[in-house]
């Protein structure tokens, strides 16, 4: 659940800003500039560095894992937005005194939902893997509160005498995250449309 929560805030956050940085020139140095420097911080430090800063918490982990993934959600949005801008109806849009709101929500955004939607789907797969990384080293969610990175690292005390009770949660890790990348690659065939001409 936290992976998933995480996901979800990188991408909609992501999204808010890649919009604002493609469509509005004025701002988009200054914000992929940041984005970059950002995006050149390893996510599992960051992650450490903001939990110790902040205190632990469930509400302080979502967002020390959702903000390494913001950058690369806000570059693929803001790519898209560069691109669709300056389509004719955009511009035909802009001509015929379209206010931007009406402009973002009509034109731009329906473009980018769905590389978004793929996005995403790799976000969150990543999201997972660092929640269990985290929990796995203590600086997760509480030991109280189920976690394959938990159950993985109270593991470790009894893998000589117990080794499933370190495998079967390393498993259902290593699984879930496959099966949010599989839906992320069918997500992709389904949208791409040099994929449907394949076939």
């Amino acid at each position: 659940m936290v992976g998933l929560t995480s996901a979800l805030i990188a991408a909609l956050a992501g999204l808010m800003i890649g919009v604002v940085a493609g469509y509005i020139r004025a701002v988009d140095n200054l914000v992929m500039r940041f984005m970059d420097a950002l995006m050149s911080i390893p996510a599992i430090l960051l992650a450490i560095a903001l939990i110790s800063l902040t205190g632990s918490g469930i509400g302080i982990l979502v967002l020390a894992i959702a903000l390494p993934e913001i950058p690369g959600v806000t570059r693929l949005v803001r790519s898209i937005v560069l691109s669709v801008r300056e389509r004719p109806y955009v511009e035909a849009a802009v001509c015929g005194g379209a206010r931007l709101p009406k402009i973002l929500w009509r034109h731009i955004l329906p473009s980018t939902l769905p590389p978004l939607m793929v996005q995403s789907a790799i976000v969150c797969g990543n999201a997972i893997l660092t929640e269990a990384g985290l929990s796995f080293l203590g600086v997760g969610v509480p030991p109280e509160i189920p976690s394959w990175g938990n159950m993985i690292s109270s593991s470790r005390l009894y893998l000589s005498i117990a080794p499933l009770t370190l495998f079967a949660p390393g498993i259902c890790l290593a699984l879930t995250v496959l099966a949010v990348n599989l839906f992320g690659d069918g997500l992709r065939d389904l949208f791409d449309p040099r994929v449907k001409r394949r076939h």
